[in-house]
């Protein structure tokens, strides 16, 4: 390929996983050039374990391991909870969340070290393909963008296996476990292999985060989250920062074994997938930041907000982050938290995140108002000329129709 000759120096988005250790020997084959390998610390925890050392054995110059849990949490995690982000009413979009992040940091990476181009192990099939890159094309629109999966040779999984085997690569997937997995602040991905059968059940002792309900414990657990516009501050009264906030809440949602997701969902790229996901302490988070809302935010704003929280969602899904269309939407969603104070109690049971109560210094909740007792702020006979008003269009319709 003629435009090898011109890339001297690749970064590539490196796990230490099957196929990134797989892409870093093969674009050094490819392309006969320096190759630093790049990871972002979102939380993946004893995953990382080692992953220096491994990178530099299979051939990386350098190996950058940057510890961006706290800017994760409160820059993709918390506004996505902010805008009530859920794609496709179920998925929490804990890899969607990670990517411009990871794609970001190599941005910086990449100019610290004067490389030509950007690698990337997503398949040709998946949507990580699309997030990474539009990414790049917005931060470093000059760089080239390496997708080996869309170019070389190999197959599949197995073909990379046998691979590796031949060059001395150690890997953690083997032939017999071929499903893949991401693990970050925000959850656990589980996808492909035997998981691809959607009528199949997983196995229990594939899940990493969260007990399965039953054997959840017996007694309820409740929790108390204080906001202050928008954002989680305190646990149990106890102030912490967003990190803090998200791995305590999947330490305690974990234990009771809250947010467990299996979804067939639409890519991008227009293929249904199977994948199953664990979420604890975000699947806490949306519920209780949405029930927090329900008091302070007005009836005509949260209608609107909750109509536009599915464009955000899929405009993460499909990767826009660093779009402007995407800063016009948190824009909007951002004034609407302003008075998103409060506190909300939850209560964990078996698999089950359930709002049991909420308050705040600025709720419009108006007990007076709401009472179905007599009360002089609510004229009950007023709503007569409303609702006559209100129906009009529908009775002067039906009235016409009789004609």
């Amino acid at each position: 390929m003629a435009a090898q000759k011109n890339i001297k120096k690749i970064v590539l988005a490196y796990s230490g996983g099957l196929d990134t250790s797989v892409i870093l020997t093969w674009l050094k084959e490819t392309y006969g050039c320096e190759v630093v390998a790049f990871t972002a610390d979102v939380g993946q925890k004893e995953e990382l374990t080692g992953l220096e050392e491994k990178g530099i054995k299979t051939g990386a110059s350098k190996v950058y391991i940057e510890d961006l849990r706290l800017e994760f949490a409160r820059d993709f995690i918390y506004p996505a909870i902010q805008g009530n982000a859920i794609y496709e009413m179920r998925y929490l979009l804990g890899t969607s969340l990670a990517r411009p992040l990871i794609a970001k940091a190599m941005v910086e990476v990449g100019k610290k070290e004067g490389a030509d181009a950007f690698a990337h192990g997503a398949t040709g099939k998946g949507n990580d393909q699309v997030r990474f890159e539009l990414a790049f094309k917005s931060l470093a629109p000059e760089k080239e963008i390496i997708a080996p999966w869309r170019t070389w040779s190999f197959g599949g999984r197995a073909d990379l296996i046998e691979y590796a085997k031949s060059k001395g690569i150690p890997v953690p997937v083997t032939a017999s476990k071929p499903y893949s997995m991401d693990r970050n602040l925000m959850h656990i991905s589980y996808e492909g292999g035997i998981l691809e059968d959607p009528y199949r059940e997983p196995n229990e002792d594939m899940f990493l985060l969260t007990v399965s309900p039953e054997k959840a414990p017996d007694s309820p657990e409740y929790v108390e989250l204080d906001f202050v516009e928008g954002n989680c501050v305190a646990v149990n009264g106890k102030k912490m920062d967003p990190y803090q906030v998200v791995d305590t809440l999947n330490t305690i949602g974990g234990k009771h074994g809250i947010g467990r997701v299996d979804i067939v969902e639409n890519r991008l790229v227009g293929i249904k997938s199977r994948g199953v996901y664990e979420t604890p302490g975000g699947t806490i988070l949306f519920h209780a930041h949405r029930d927090l809302e329900s008091i302070t935010i007005d009836r005509d704003t949260q209608h609107h907000k909750d109509k536009l929280s599915a464009e955000f969602a899929e405009l993460i899904y499909n990767g826009h982050w660093f779009s402007s269309r995407m800063a016009a939407v948190r824009a909007f969603i951002s004034e609407t938290q302003r008075f998103v104070t409060g506190t909300v109690k939850v209560k964990l049971y078996k698999g089950n995140c359930i709002i049991v109560g909420r308050k705040s210094s600025v709720s419009l909740y108006n007990p007076e108002m709401a009472t179905f007792e007599k009360e002089e702020l609510y004229n009950q006979k007023d709503a007569e000329g409303f609702i006559n008003l209100y129906g009009l269009p529908a009775k002067e319709a039906a009235r016409l129709r009789k004609k």
